[in-house]
This record gives structure tokens, sequence and C-alpha cells, in this order.
């Protein structure tokens, strides 16, 4: 009954051809899944019945081979190719890829699971979640001031919608432009420029300059909306029109609305003792016909409500506000492997640890690897080589059939030999 070992043989490779087009009916299913990484079934033969021993040579003969006769094929492996797969734009600023090695971290009801599948955006709670499977993107927090504590343990990345920014009440205010050395004595200019107090509500600062009867002498003065002011001062200039001095540059200010007093230090420019000196800040030169002096900067705000969130290419997630303000709000976090490939799928995109895969390394993006925003990973699956593995697969099961056909010839010959 020698004839049953190819028998037998030709079965395995039925049955291991047959779950080698079983992972490639897979990958080609999968060819438009989000981050999909394609699979590949390897085989090994099977252990061999020996016939004859190998025989040592001797001074008299040769040595011998073993006789053996091979029992089939087994599966030896199926293999998850880890590499990049293409990137898609899709528009969407929410929609995330990983550039380089890493997954995600998501948090799927209390499991930490990962994935390649950046399809993610803000759910109605705040929680940055996987729009397939609702995981949500672990991550670190910022503190109230903006700051990422390297220490500080993994956490749901929760951004609520109802965020404001607090308001800042003004502590600096610069102006710049010129004053016409031709003016009369007593002519006036006047600039304006917004700040805020501590409540953040906004007042308008006016500063008047007045011409000197000295040459190259101003004064000024300064009124304020919604409050009371103390400050006045004086301004020269060098001879060729630079600034040489600026008293009482601090404006002390008591807004009527319940705020807290402030003041606001003004900065004119950088005095020069004497020429030739710069042109920053205010000046005094002739040929304009006016004075002209503009508010250039203020360093307070008013409070803000958030209007937009943005991911860096390091996983920072930053917060704009309806103030101007921004504030760093937390950082997405990856996980990395020393065996990728040993990852257990779950479903969803989604993998679990394995007892081959090593534990997760916790990383920030911006080293091996980045975080592309406005485009999702695509499947790695190339549709080309698996048509090529499927006629081979094809075949394979083709001539497998084509052995236990003529084996089963063979029985029928021993069979008939009773007749």
């Amino acid at each position: 009954m020698a004839f049953l070992t190819s028998l037998f043989a030709g079965v395995s490779g039925l049955k291991n051809h047959q779950l080698m087009m079983d992972v490639i009916g897979n990958n080609i299913a999968n060819v438009n899944t989000v981050g999909f990484k394609k699979g590949r079934a390897t085989f090994t033969d099977m252990f061999s019945q020996t016939l004859q021993n190998a025989s040592q040579p001797t001074a008299a003969l040769g040595g011998t081979n073993p006789i053996q006769v091979g029992l089939g094929m087994s599966l030896g492996s199926i293999d998850m190719d880890a590499s990049q797969g293409s990137f898609q734009s899709t528009g969407l600023t929410s929609d995330m890829a990983i550039q380089g090695s890493g997954f995600f971290i998501v948090n799927q009801g209390g499991k930490t699971l990962y994935t390649r599948d950046g399809n993610v955006d803000f759910d109605s709670s705040g929680k940055l979640a996987n729009k397939d499977t609702g995981g949500v993107i672990q991550g670190r927090l910022a503190d109230a001031n903006g700051k990422i504590l390297p220490s500080a343990p993994l956490s749901d990345i929760v951004i609520e919608k109802d965020l404001t920014s607090p308001p800042k009440a003004t502590t600096t205010a610069s102006f710049a432009g010129n004053l016409d050395a031709n003016t009369l004595p007593n002519a006036t200019t006047q600039t304006q420029q917004p700040v805020y107090d501590s409540l953040g509500v906004q007042h308008m600062l006016t500063i008047t300059f007045t011409k000197g009867a000295a040459q190259n002498a101003w004064t000024w003065s300064a009124a304020v909306t919604g409050g009371t002011t103390a400050s006045a001062g004086t301004i020269t200039f060098n001879t060729d029109g630079t600034l040489n001095t600026f008293t009482g540059g601090n404006v002390a200010i008591a807004p009527t609305n319940g705020a807290a007093a402030m003041t606001v230090a003004i900065n004119a420019g950088v005095p020069t003792a004497a020429p030739p000196g710069n042109n920053s800040g205010i000046t005094q030169t002739a040929g304009s016909g006016t004075s002209t002096v503009n508010a250039l900067t203020q360093d307070g705000w008013a409070a803000g409500t958030l209007s937009n969130v943005s991911v860096s290419s390091d996983g920072t997630i930053t917060g704009s506000f309806s103030n101007n303000q921004t504030l760093t709000l937390g950082q997405i976090m990856l996980a990395d492997f020393n065996n990728p490939a040993g990852l257990t799928r779950v479903g969803g995109n989604e993998f679990d640890v394995s007892g081959n895969s090593g534990a997760a390394t916790i990383t920030a993006a911006g080293t091996t690897s980045t975080i592309q925003t406005g485009v999702l990973e695509q499947s790695n699956v190339d549709l080309a080589d698996e048509f090529t593995k499927m006629i081979t697969a094809q075949r394979g099961f083709q001539a497998s059939a084509r052995v236990i056909t003529v084996s089963d010839q063979f029985l029928d010959e021993v069979v008939g030999l009773k007749r």
C-alpha cells in the first residue's frame, strides 16, 4: 500500500494550496481597506519516511546517501507584511496617516489595541475616535499652561468643544511713526491702540503728542475709554531725528467695570544718546508735512472660544481660539514593536500584542516616523502580485489533484489483481 503515500501527499497539497488561496482572497478583498497589511502563506515539507539510512564510506566502498520518501507538505506560516502603504489625500484635516513605523494606540472598550487606520475625528463628547470602530486614540494631555509632561500616563485624547482661552490684561504697547519736525508749538497728533483689562474687556487707549516750545521736544499724555489714566511725559529727539529720551512710559489705567487696575508700558523705540542712531520706533523728521504715529502691537487679549484643532507631524495637538491665541492641548503617542509582523489581527483594522510581537514601546512621532494629516494610508496589497500568486496557487492545487487521481488509478490496478 505504498501508493497511499502519494495519495496523502496530494491531499496535503490540496489542503494547503487552498489555504494559500484563502490568504490571497483575503488580500484582494482588502485591497481598498484603510491601513490593511497583506498576508503571505509559506509552506514547508513534512517529515520523510526513511527507507534506508545513509552509510559512511569505508576503505573499500564509498558511502551511500539516505533513501527517503517525503510525506507531503504543510503550512509553514501566514506572515503579515507590515510595509508602508501609499497615501491618499482626502481633504479632511481630521484624517491621519503614519509615515514610517509605529501604530496608533486605541482604547477599544477598555482594551488597548493598535492600528494603522487614521480615519478619526472628534465625536460629540470631544473624544478623538476611529470612525469605523469607535476606538479612542491614546496620547498625553497638556496641563492648563499647554505643557505636556513626559511622565504623564496615556489617556483618551479628549478636547472639550466649549474649551476657552482666558483673557490676558495688556502690559505693553508699542508705537512707531514720525512726528513732523516742522510742526508748530502746541500742535497735536493722536494715535489709538486697543488694550484689554483682566476681564478681557477692550478699552481704547489714546496717546496725544503735543509739540513743545523747545526744539526737538514734545509732550505726550494718555486717555482711555471705560477707565481713568494717570500718565504723561516728554519725548525728545536727537539732531538726526532719532529718539533720544522718552519719559513717563508707564500708563496706569483704572477700569470702571470691576476689572483689576493695570499698568501698560509704552514702547516708543530705542533711545539713542547721540547720532548716528537707529530709526526704529518714533522719529522726528521733516518732509511728510504731517505727523503720523501708528500703534504696532500690544500683548493683551480678550477671552476666546475654540475655533480649530490641528495636529502637527510630531502628533502635537494645538487649539486655535477666536482671540487669535493658540494652546498646546495634547500629543498623540505611537507604539512600536520589535516584531510588528507578530501582532495578532483582531478585526476592525486593529491588532493585539502576541508572544512574538514584543511589548509595545511608546514613542512620540518625529524621529523614525511622522504623522501626516489630510491623508489616509491605503492597503499595501499589490494586485499584480496577488494575481500572480493566484496562478501559482491554482496550478499547485491542480497538480495535487492530479497526483490524487493517478494514485487512485494505481489503487484500482491493485484491486484488479484479484480478478
